[in-house]
């Protein structure tokens, strides 16, 4: 949705975005702004003040919600945010479509982050997959609506996008091996609300300080049934068999019974989540703020340029790949995604410590003061210059996720796992909220002064 935002706003100025693509011309020479009546920060504030919601409410009371509901609604989200983006005659009806693109973010990352205490090692493949994500869907649609390529109309290139949801689904319901230590639903309504009876009591006082896995007092079972009375997975069954209940929704026999069916990758270590009151997932918050606020200013820079200063920048042919306005900015989201895949995926090679991680902000707004700059004065000579400053501040991204995420998951006690790496998801979100503030007046101001040299 970011990579259309340009799109979705021409929509605003009553420009025929539906036209061939190839009308789109490179500029010959830049000698004065081309600002838009309202900046991309606007389409960002669409797409990030609902997904802030669902983040900071849904983590207090998803619990009871089971994983293949949240699922079913992120499919549905998707489907209507396509149609509705495809379809729209106006910005309203468009934003609408980004509205409901962002609640199937918001609820799709704390669902899927959640369920990733049930796996082995997985933090990485899924900061990888998210990266993935980000480049195939920004160069999809960059290829399909690029005049030199598939050269299809923005509406014409959302409906291609409805296969997205389609493959979602079919991922999860088909493709994903589901343990027996997660909930399912059936066709019954009754079994669409988690049991009470399905998480643990909360038996043991949330600290201040978050703790490693060890320490934690509640029962650790293996996806086999059988007890554990230590980490490293001695059977101890009769001190936990009664303690913990492994049954889902449809009835099914005790996970015991159903050892020889599963996947060897789901014979893993489970712990039942513990019931907490709203006290004490406040206070398990606290411990979390570490983590939290340094990716919450990389977040804040790294959109603060995607949104509010790179829709300024424009290269004329000769320097600019010979890339239409519109284009440009459609390859500088390409690239950020690229530079966020690749760091992404980079964790179980590259690990950063925490002095790193809080390193990566200055870096980050260090990257902000150069693009501004660059927006004012236009002192880069070429377009791949800024395409590189762009994969790096991408990089940066990326690096501050999938390490923040793997050291919340490593630190917290294994019985609010779900809940830290859920609610711990707020910190780049309200980066990006602000940042999506932010970015419309500094858009304007930027908007506001002549350019000081052309070099271009």
């Amino acid at each position: 949705m970011l990579s259309a935002a340009q799109d979705i706003l021409d929509v605003q100025e009553n420009i025929v975005v539906n036209s061939s693509a190839a009308d789109q011309k490179c500029l010959p020479k830049v000698d004065k702004r081309l600002c838009k009546p309202i900046s991309t920060g606007a389409v960002l504030l669409a797409d990030i003040i609902p997904c802030f919601v669902v983040k900071f409410s849904f983590p207090f009371f998803m619990q009871r919600i089971p994983f293949g509901v949240r699922h079913m609604i992120v499919v549905v989200l998707q489907f209507c945010s396509y149609l509705v983006v495809a379809f729209s005659v106006n910005i309203p009806m468009s934003l609408l479509g980004v509205i409901f693109a962002s609640m199937s973010s918001g609820l799709g990352e704390i669902t899927y982050l959640a369920l990733s205490p049930n796996y082995k090692n997985v933090i990485s493949t899924w900061s990888s997959g998210t990266g993935g994500a980000g480049v195939l869907g920004a160069f999809s649609y960059a290829f399909l609506t690029e005049p030199h390529f598939a050269n299809l109309t923005p509406s014409q290139a959302t409906l291609v996008m409805l296969v997205i949801p389609v493959l979602f689904a079919a991922a999860y319901w088909w493709l994903l091996v589901v343990p027996d230590s997660v909930y399912q639903v059936g066709l019954h309504p009754k079994t669409w609300i988690v049991p009470r009876s399905h998480l643990a009591k909360s038996d043991s006082p949330v600290t201040d300080s978050v703790t490693d896995s060890t320490d934690s007092k509640t029962p650790v079972v293996n996806y086999d049934g059988r007890g554990t009375s230590d980490s490293t997975g001695t059977s101890n069954s009769t001190s936990t068999s009664n303690s913990v209940d492994t049954s889902n929704s449809a009835g099914t026999s005790d996970s015991a019974d159903t050892t020889q069916s599963e996947s060897p990758s789901t014979r893993d270590k489970f712990v039942k989540q513990r019931k907490l009151s709203f006290p004490e997932k406040m206070k398990a918050i606290l411990p979390l703020l570490k983590y939290m606020i340094p990716i919450m200013l990389v977040y804040l820079g790294e959109y603060l340029i995607n949104q509010g200063i790179v829709q300024l920048i424009i290269f004329d042919c000769d320097h600019g790949f010979d890339l239409s306005v519109e284009s440009q900015y459609r390859w500088y989201q390409v690239i950020y995604q690229v530079g966020v895949f690749i760091s992404r995926s980079s964790v179980d090679i590259v690990r950063l410590n925490y002095t790193l991680l809080v390193l990566l902000p200055i870096l980050q707004i260090t990257n902000v003061f150069i693009f501004l700059f660059e927006s004012l004065y236009y002192f880069i000579p070429h377009i791949w210059i800024l395409f590189s400053l762009i994969l790096f501040e991408g990089i940066f991204g990326g690096a501050s996720y999938v390490n923040t995420f793997q050291e919340i998951h490593d630190i917290s006690p294994p019985d609010i796992r779900e809940y830290a790496m859920s609610v711990s998801s707020l910190g780049d979100t309200i980066g990006i909220c602000v940042a999506g503030f932010a970015s419309i007046p500094l858009h304007n101001a930027i908007c506001r002064t002549s350019l000081y040299s052309v070099n271009k």
